[in-house]
């Protein structure tokens, strides 16, 4: 059976048998392994420090809007996969260095899983609700219930949990006695991911269309740049990891070639996974004259949702950053 996660492939070697007894093989580039380990790590640490600055602010020093509890629980899936590629990383040092076994197999399959799938939900959760602030925003505004995102986030959550943990315990636990079981069990993630995907890039479609085209354009907002922004970027980093991490099950094209696709994946999911809080203070300061690094009116300006015009100068208040399409959800 093979493994649905790159992690697996990207730190782990080859057993090969050679006179009778087996020894370890390293792909072909195992050799240069290092410096996209390497990568990894430092980019971890950096998108660590970021994710967390951005889940205090809007978790202890701002009141909650819908957006800004989807922004939330995005930064928490990007900081605890962080946090699980840096324990990879320090696994890896231990076992070379001190010569220790650990254990790890389930945890980092399970993991990166919950927090892959979770990060993609929630990215498709906030494109998709703001899409339906674009079309249809009376209806958006006076039916949709309040406490919608909160809820929806709970629910994405359970969901991540509850399949990678499936997917773990049918395909490594059951598989002896039920081997449909785990086939089933992927093709469902493999449907969802899959599903997750076509909204996000149809929501966003439809979003940027609404921006930039037709007769009824709406004014492009510091918000919609910054979902864009985001959707763009994973796009562009995290697909190759989620093609890595389920479609490769279906999929065989060779150990040592699985192996560099997975670390190349490996340092592109860490780079979605920091560059979020960079776009946040990119969107946010652009343009703008702040007295001081005021992290906290640069994420509040990234997540306006007003137009630019309407920023009255430097200052923003309270008021105008409580958007009239979103209800404030007290933290």
């Amino acid at each position: 059976m093979r493994s649905l996660d790159p992690t697996i492939a990207a730190w782990k070697t080859e057993a090969t048998p050679t006179n009778g007894s087996y020894e370890y093989r390293p792909p072909i580039c195992y050799m240069s392994n290092l410096i996209p380990e390497v990568f990894i790590f430092i980019i971890s640490l950096i998108g660590l420090a970021g994710n967390a600055s951005v889940i205090w602010f809007l978790g202890f020093r701002m009141h909650r809007n819908a957006f800004y509890t989807y922004i939330l629980n995005l930064a928490a899936a990007d900081f605890l996969l962080l946090c699980l590629y840096i324990t990879v990383c320090l696994i890896r040092i231990f076992k070379f260095t001190l010569y220790i076994h650990i254990f790890d197999y389930g945890i980092r399959q399970t993991g990166a899983s919950i927090f892959y799938i979770a990060g993609l939900s929630m990215l498709s959760a906030i494109s998709t609700e703001c899409c339906l602030s674009v079309l249809w925003p009376i209806w958006y505004h006076c039916h949709c219930p309040r406490h919608t995102s909160a809820i929806m986030c709970a629910l994405l959550w359970v969901l991540s949990v509850l399949l990678s943990i499936l997917q773990w315990v049918s395909c490594h636990h059951l598989y002896k006695l039920d081997v449909d079981l785990c086939g089933n069990v992927a093709i469902t993630i493999t449907a969802w991911v899959l599903f997750l995907f076509v909204v996000l890039l149809g929501s966003s479609l439809v979003l940027l269309g609404r921006m930039l085209c037709g007769s009824k354009r709406n004014p492009l907002t510091r918000l919609y740049v910054t979902i864009l922004l985001t959707v763009l970027v994973f796009l562009l980093c995290a697909v190759p990891f989620g093609v890595s991490l389920f479609l490769s099950y279906w999929l065989y094209i060779g150990f040592d070639s699985e192996y560099c696709l997975s670390l190349v994946s490996l340092v592109l999911s860490s780079v979605n996974s920091s560059a979020n809080p960079i776009i946040y203070f990119f969107v946010g300061s652009f343009r703008q004259r702040l007295r001081g690094p005021n992290l906290k009116l640069v994420l509040e300006r990234a997540l306006q949702d007003t137009p630019e015009e309407d920023e009255g100068g430097g200052s923003l208040s309270q008021g105008t950053l409580e958007m009239s399409g979103s209800r404030v959800e007290q933290g």
